[in-house]
């Protein structure tokens, strides 16, 4: 066991994405370190998921039906209980466009699909204030 597995147990984290395999993949790397993962194929599964869990970072995917990645970031950033979650975009495109766009409705940061388990872990360490 390293000496990270500690620092991420119990660490709640949503996972949207209506890739199957992009959702597996997290969840598989994250819980590895002892988070506790939930995970939603699209922004409307998101946020009841958000309200019922209440997690320490979201994970979300910008290209999904229904509600796109920047729709949802932005309807959790709009609510009162929730502003404080970091939301971190997820795109097969590395462009400046639409991390700006992510930085305007609210997203912590933004990693490019398809992204290594040190990129998720840094994301989370970054972004989520020590417990």
């Amino acid at each position: 066991m390293n000496d990270t597995s500690s620092h991420f147990k119990g660490l709640k984290v949503l996972v949207i994405d209506d890739s199957k395999t992009i959702r597996k993949t997290a969840e598989t790397l994250l819980a590895k370190e002892g988070c506790e993962v939930y995970t939603a194929v699209d922004g409307f599964d998101a946020l009841a998921k958000v309200a019922d869990y209440t997690p320490d970072i979201v994970f979300v995917d910008i290209m999904m039906p229904r509600l796109d990645g920047y729709q949802t970031c932005s309807l959790i950033k709009h609510n009162k209980v929730f502003k404080s979650i970091p939301v971190i975009m997820l795109s097969s495109k590395d462009g400046l466009f639409d991390r700006a766009r992510g930085r305007i409705v609210g997203s912590e940061y933004y990693l490019t699909k398809p992204f290594t388990k040190d990129e998720l872990l840094s994301a989370i360490e970054t972004h989520v204030s020590a417990r």
